[in-house]
Formats: structure tokens, C-alpha cells, sequence
């Protein structure tokens, strides 16, 4: 399920206790900077767009001073002391507005994991260090396990040179635990290594296939062990004896596993076994992030590779545990939980990114079933989003008609958003969106979308608004012309009620095509499909 709003909120509201077997999330950085969602348009009057997806600037207020006072009142006495610590060392910072945020969310996840749960922390060297001993204080630090090192890039960017630092090619990741009692499988990530990888690991071949060459002699160093010493075939040892038993050479001899070199010293031929895997260590260097032209790119400013959450879920969740992402962002956690036969919990406080998870997902798992909570789902909650956040209603809205929202910033015209649509001759061209969230229209706001449509060269335009529309209004928009395409005769410009939305009814367009660049198509092994689960609140 998917469930949009503040996630501490939605965990203290929604989420049982106990009910988690892994957390991951990816919050904000403290990075200081906006992040947006890259949008693609037509090719054509529309550009692409871009809209921000979130803000990572922390200011200390009464959010922050509430988030420490809700510490101060519960039980942890160990994060007291260290929020208090940290408050007395930073002040009423921006630095501490972000600690303070991120501490009592992450006692809420810490209540919402089962005793054999997990739990990973995405971050940057920002405020890590800061981060590690809020970890410590909530989990207990013998319940830190990793900190696992993550390399982005393998290429630094020219300007990193400029940078008089070295490159920053890395993230961390937190690994901790509920309790010692937690489900880890390494076995289940472990790459299998190449023909390539195995030749270089076992040179020689004999027989009975590839082998390494290894010591049965101990080395000088490791000290003289009497009882080691024993003839075999002719050859005594010195003082430090073999690395084993008589029986044992014996055996290794018996099954073609000892040779013996030029020189007469007996060596061992060590085979690859069925669990020849790759070890997988704290370094993980082998998935790189997204590129600009990765197939499973959506746009959004930090996604993160699939391949990345799969390691994770697999080692840490078995097939039908529940994973959670707090901060879901653009949904890859739940991308990969759903791949891998997991049920999952996404929470965003944005309608972007609500609805381009519920696009991800319903393109990558055709029939999948998923419950979306929060979004408005009658006439009554779209108006009260509408009166009580009207940017959030707009973003929301031109979700609902298959379009894409604008930013909110510089002067719009009225415009909030654009559509993709087929056109002739297999064309994707982009149409204009206009939505108004208030009870006061007229015509000439109509008659202003209509102004912008001929400025910009778009064919099609919507109106949508929270009201019905009056006379004066019907009549701008009718007197715009009926578009004649391969897919039938469509008004040009149309006007669209809230009602209309609530009740199912769509804009009559051509084809629509997405605007976010679509993520691979998953096909998922029967075995991994999970069976009916009770409810995950």
C-alpha cells in the first residue's frame, strides 16, 4: 500500500507495532539544496519541465521543538541525554532541526519493527556522524552491524578537480537491528562468479577440472608443532610440521587433490565448491547509480538503482515479510519488494511522488493490486485539499487527467501543467493544463488558457475547475474548433469539473502518452508471488 502524508503521522497513526520486517529508507541529506522531478515533453512548443520534488533545508521551529519535547517524553533515556547533548553543541540550528526530525521518526520505526527486523539508513557524509549516534541511541549500538560503503561513481566528474578535495563518489548505508535475533541471508545475494572470474581464481586444470594451488606445509613463523611431523611418501617436514593430520594428506592424496612440485614439496589442489559465490562485504562497488540514459530512469532527482534495494530486501526479509519505506520517493524500495515477492509499505508527503509510483508500478506489474490512502477519494476530500493546499491540489489534479504539473515558481499564466498525446503519424505532442483550485472563475480565465494555446502552438487544452462553470465560460471554450486526428474529433479546449474527476469521467484526448521516463517491466517467478496477507495496519 501506498499512504501519503507526513510519515511520523502516518507511523503513529497507521503502522502497528512490531509489524515490519524491514525498514529502508533514504531521507533527506541535510544537503541544503532543492531537488526536482525531471519531466519529458513532446518534441515541440513545450519544454521539459521540471518541478520540485523536495526541499532539503532545515529550519529550527516549532516542528523541531516539538520533535524534542516528544524525546523528552518518551522512554529512551540513552536519546535524551544524547538529543539534549546535541541540542546544548548545535543550538537552534538548521543542523539540529534536521537531527531532531530525523530522532523521532526513527523512534517511531524502531516501534513499528518486528524483534527479528532490520533496518537501513541511506546517507551521505553530511550529517552520517551525527546520524550513527542517533542509530546507536535508538537500536543500542550492539545492534549496529554495517556500515556499509556504497561507490556511486567510478568516473569523478571534471569539476570535482576543481574542488581542491577529493571526489565524492560515495554514499553510506546504516545497517542495525531490532535485536541479535534478526533474519540475515548473505547466501541469498551472493553473485555467482563468471567463467572468467573462476579462471582467474583456480589457473590449473587437471582431470578433474580447475584447481588453485595451496600450502599443506606450516610456515617457520607459525612456530614448531612436534605431534605435525610425520613421513609421508618419503617427505618430513621441519619443525613446524604439516597444516594437517596424516589421515588428511592421505585422504586429499587418495581423492587426486596433492601434488608435488619440482622442487618435492607436496601442495594441495584446491576445486571451487557449490558455494563459490562472490563475498559481499561492507564496499559495495559493483552497482553503480543511475545514469542519464539508464532504462530504468524516471526523473526523479535522487532515485536510486534497483539493483541497490534487491541486495538489501533479499539478505534481510524473507518471500511475504513486509518491507517499509518512509521516504519512498519515486518507489524503487517498493519496486524491488514487489519484484521480490515481499508486501510493502510506501509513505511520501508529495503527490508526485504518490502518483509516479502508482505509474511505476502499475506499468511494471500489469494487474497488480495496491491500496492508496490518503489521495482524495470523493468530491468532499478533493475540495478540502483544494482549499486546504492548493499547489498540492494542482500537482494532484494533473496526475488525474494523465498530465504532469508544472513548478510552482515564476509567473504561470494560469498554466500548472502539460499532457503528452499521440498524434498523427506515431507524433507525441504536448498539450496545456490549467487548473483552478478556488470557488472564483470567469471567462476570461478560460479565454487566457486559450491565448497561451495559441501563443505556444498547443492543439489541445484543458480547464479544470473545482466549480461548474457558467455560461460565459462554456461559450470561450466552444468557441475554440474541434480537432480532427486519426483517433477521432476532439474539442480543442475543454472544461473539466472536479465532479466530473470524482465520478470517473476523463478528458476526451487522443492516446496519452507518460511523461516519466518508464522503469523496466519486472516479470516476477510464481515462486516469488506472495499469497493473500492479512492487513498490513
Amino acid at each position: 500500500m501506498l499512504l501519503y502524508g507526513d510519515n511520523l503521522e502516518v507511523l503513529r497513526d497507521a503502522i502497528e507495532d512490531e509489524g515490519v520486517d524491514l525498514v529502508y529508507l533514504d531521507p533527506p541529506f541535510n544537503s541544503n539544496a532543492g531537488y526536482n522531478v525531471l519531466f519529458k515533453s513532446a518534441s515541440g512548443a513545450a519544454a521539459d519541465a521540471s518541478i520540485e520534488a523536495f526541499d532539503d533545508t532545515w529550519t529550527w521551529g516549532e516542528a523541531s521543538k516539538n520533535a524534542l519535547l516528544d524525546i523528552d517524553g518518551g522512554t529512551n533515556r540513552q536519546l535524551q541525554v544524547m538529543m539534549r547533548a546535541m541540542h546544548d553543541a548545535l543550538g537552534d540550528s538548521p543542523l539540529m532541526a534536521y537531527l531532531a526530525m530525523m530522532a523521532v521518526r526513527l523512534v517511531e520505526l524502531h516501534r513499528v519493527l518486528k524483534e527479528t527486523g532490520s533496518l537501513y539508513l541511506h546517507c551521505d557524509p553530511t550529517a552520517s556522524h551525527y546520524l550513527k549516534l542517533v542509530l546507536d541511541a535508538v537500536f543500542g549500538a550492539e545492534h549496529f552491524r554495517n556500515e556499509i560503503v556504497w561507490r556511486r561513481y567510478n568516473r569523478p566528474k571534471g569539476s570535482q578537480f576543481a574542488a581542491r578535495k577529493y571526489g565524492t563518489a560515495t554514499d553510506t548505508i546504516f545497517f542495525y537491528t531490532k535485536s541479535s535475533e534478526f533474519f540475515f541471508d548473505i547466501d541469498a545475494v551472493r553473485p555467482s562468479l563468471s567463467e572468467a572470474e573462476l579462471d582467474d581464481m583456480y589457473p590449473n586444470r587437471d582431470a578433474k577440472g580447475r584447481y588453485m594451488s595451496g600450502p599443506m606445509l606450516r610456515s617457520g613463523s607459525m612456530g614448531a608443532r612436534p605431534n605435525l611431523v610425520f613421513e609421508y611418501k618419503g617427505f618430513t617436514p621441519g619443525p613446524a610440521g604439516w597444516r594437517m593430520t596424516r589421515e588428511k594428506v592421505a585422504a586429499l592424496d587418495a581423492a587426486g587433490d596433492v601434488y608435488w612440485t619440482a622442487s618435492g614439496q607436496p601442495r594441495r589442489k584446491v576445486r571451487p565448491t557449490g558455494d563459490h559465490g562472490a563475498v559481499i562485504d561492507s564496499l559495495w562497488t559493483d552497482i553503480e547509480a543511475l545514469q542519464s540514459q539508464a532504462q530504468e530512469r524516471l526523473g526523479y532527482p535522487t532515485q536510486k538503482p534497483r539493483a541497490l534495494l534487491e541486495r538489501i530486501i533479499a539478505a534481510s526479509s524473507k518471500p511475504g515479510g513486509v518491507v517499509l519505506d518512509p521516504f519512498c520517493g519515486c518507489g524503487t524500495a517498493v519496486d524491488a519488494a514487489q519484484k521480490l515477492g515481499r508486501r510493502w509499505i510506501g509513505i511520501d508527503v508529495t503527490h508526485i511522488a504518490i502518483g509516479m509510483i502508482e505509474n511505476r508500478m502499475r506499468e511494471g506489474y500489469p494487474g497488480i493490486q495496491f491500496e492508496t490512502i490518503g489521495v482524495p477519494r470523493d468530491l468532499a476530500s478533493a475540495e478540502r485539499l483544494a482549499a486546504d493546499d492548493p499547489h498540492q491540489f494542482q500537482q494532484w489534479v494533473s496526475w488525474q487527467v494523465g498530465g504532469y504539473p508544472r513548478d510552482k515558481k515564476g509567473g504561470d499564466r494560469g498554466i500548472n501543467g502539460w499532457f503528452n498525446y499521440l498524434s498523427g503519424g506515431g507524433r507525441v505532442e504536448s498539450g496545456v493544463i490549467s487548473v483552478k483550485a478556488g470557488d472564483i472563475v470567469n471567462p476570461n480565465m478560460v479565454r487566457d488558457l486559450g491565448r497561451v494555446m495559441e501563443r505556444d502552438k498547443f492543439r489541445f487544452g484543458l480547464f479544470i475547475m473545482k466549480s461548474l462553470p457558467t455560461k460565459g465560460m462554456r461559450e470561450e471554450a466552444a468557441s475554440h474548433p474541434t480537432i480532427e486526428t486519426e483517433f477521432g474529433r476532439f474539442p480543442a479546449l475543454q472544461i473539466v469539473t472536479l465532479a466530473e474527476l470524482m465520478h470517473g469521467q476523463r478528458p476526451r484526448l487522443p492516446p496519452l502518452i507518460s511523461p516519466v521516463k518508464r522503469a523496466a517491466r519486472v516479470e516476477t517467478r510464481k515462486s516469488h508471488q506472495p499469497g493473500s496477507q492479512g492487513s498490513l495496519l
